[in-house]
């Protein structure tokens, strides 16, 4: 069964207990990494400017405490396989939804079961909904 390290386990940490139920029980069938939890200043301001978010500092889920958003990979992370990513997300989805967790994906921000339409894509990326 799979487990996430320490790395992962820490950055899971800082987020809200709802996200960190849901990837503790997306972990169990599904091997993945967690990537980002809370990002402060710096780091916020650094990913807005390598295009990683389109937020600014204040602007992100990833800056509330606790954060209200994860970056979460499918392991092996192969950045370049959208195909994965997006399998990953509907099993992420499937089980939030057993678990009565309301989350967007970075890879559908309209939610309307397509990626194709999306202008800025996300995939690691998913947030609770109001």
């Amino acid at each position: 069964m799979p487990s996430f390290s320490k790395t992962s386990i820490a950055r899971l940490e800082t987020c809200h207990p709802d996200l960190q139920r849901l990837m503790n029980k997306v972990v169990e069938r599904f091997d993945c990494s967690i990537i980002c939890g809370h990002r402060g200043k710096e780091e916020q301001e650094k990913a807005f400017r390598e295009g990683k978010s389109q937020a600014r500092f204040g602007q992100s889920k990833h800056n509330t405490i606790p954060s209200i958003a994860v970056d979460v990979a499918p392991y092996p992370i192969d950045w370049e396989d959208r195909e994965y990513f997006a399998h990953f997300a509907g099993y992420v989805r499937a089980v939030a939804d057993d678990l009565g967790i309301k989350i967007r994906w970075g890879g559908d921000w309209d939610m309307d079961n397509r990626s194709s339409d999306e202008t800025f894509s996300d995939m690691p990326h998913f947030e609770l909904m109001d």
